[in-house]
């Protein structure tokens, strides 16, 4: 998605818990120079460190005097039985994959509502919140959406907040999933319709959609793409 981004000219940051980026993300933003008019910057974020994020978060915003977009994409997974998951366990799930993004959202809020930017922020949740913590994601949007998204008096709002919900998508920390657990693959290829599971470059029209003026009329949604799962 930020490589979409970025070739359609946007100034795309990065924020990830690694120390230095992946050799996929160098690649990526090595082909910047290739005319797109865009460019691809990394910084390295904790999104439980909210003091952090809130500098660095600041700090882009004030290069350009202005914020556009959002992605809030921070989760993890950890695929076991609901019995067999500590208190330590789900804590730490909610931590990044329902108050990370919280936190994350309205941390760029603020910095649209300051400069007066009628900003697009996308939560990345999944199909039909198939776990508590992504449905809390969901209906996350809807409230942040209403919120926000009337213009007030002093020019600040107007910003639309919408849901990504994808079906199972091949990632690394999926892979991961599959060397633990190889029936998992054959399994949810069989759940959705094409009989297969997604790449990450197929949200790549999704991202450019959602963050753009394409959308200007779109917020509180769910936008779904699951390869039909949800649709059985």
């Amino acid at each position: 998605m930020a490589e979409a981004l970025m070739e359609a000219g946007g100034k795309v940051w990065c924020l990830d818990r690694l120390e230095e980026p992946d050799d996929e993300f160098l690649r990526v933003q090595s082909r910047a120079s290739q005319g797109f008019g865009g460019s691809l910057h990394y910084d390295r974020i904790d999104v439980r460190d909210v003091r952090a994020m809130e500098s660095t978060i600041s700090r882009i915003a004030a290069d350009k005097s202005r914020l556009d977009g959002l992605i809030a994409a921070a989760g993890i997974q950890q695929v076991q039985a609901a019995l067999d998951y500590s208190v330590e366990d789900i804590q730490k799930m909610l931590d990044i994959n329902y108050t990370g993004v919280f936190t994350t959202a309205t941390t760029v809020a603020r910095e649209m509502m300051k400069y007066k930017t009628r900003g697009s922020i996308l939560l990345v949740a999944s199909m039909s919140g198939l776990i508590a913590n992504k449905a809390a994601v969901i209906q996350l949007g809807r409230n942040l959406a209403m919120e926000w998204g009337k213009v007030r008096e002093d020019g600040s709002g107007g910003i639309r907040v919408n849901s990504l919900c994808p079906g199972h998508i091949v990632t690394p920390m999926v892979r991961e999933n599959f060397e633990k657990e190889p029936w998992l693959k054959e399994m949810w290829e069989k759940e959705n319709m094409l009989g297969r599971l997604s790449s990450p470059e197929e949200f790549r029209g999704a991202a450019l959609y959602m963050l753009s003026d394409a959308s200007t009329f779109m917020t509180g949604t769910s936008f779904i793409i699951d390869g039909g799962h949800t649709a059985w």
